[in-house]
């Protein structure tokens, strides 16, 4: 019996019931990184509305080695523009003594502002 094109790429076949069915896998990741927020933010943005996108990254297994790399790159924005935007607003030590509520209110509205920047520039990409 002559070799399929699949046989002759290397590829091999496993039995069940009547049926010979390809043995597929994905190729393995080179590193297990974890992925934080940011990523699983990504992640299901990608999966929702880049299906091609996504499923590439998937069967060449580079899609967590990517979600890593935008969670860390998404981290690094968000605390580098919440650190320059408590500078610039003047949101300081010494207005937490004195008004808790006045600067709990700043640093919140710092962070959300900071947060829709990063989910505008990197995730929601």
């Amino acid at each position: 019996m002559a070799k399929t094109i699949f046989e002759e790429m290397g590829g091999t076949y496993v039995r069940q019931g009547d049926y010979d069915l390809p043995r597929l896998s994905l190729p393995a990741e080179k590193e297990d990184k974890s992925i934080g927020v940011w990523g699983q933010r990504h992640l299901r943005y990608i999966r929702q509305y880049k299906r091609i996108f996504y499923t590439n990254l998937l069967t060449s297994g580079k899609l967590n080695s990517y979600l890593a790399d935008i969670d860390k790159q998404a981290e690094d924005m968000f605390l580098r523009l919440v650190k320059q935007m408590v500078e610039r607003e003047g949101v300081t030590e010494q207005l937490k003594a004195e008004n808790q509520m006045e600067w709990v209110g700043a640093m919140n509205n710092i962070r959300h502002r900071a947060m829709e920047i990063v989910n505008t520039e990197l995730i929601f990409v």
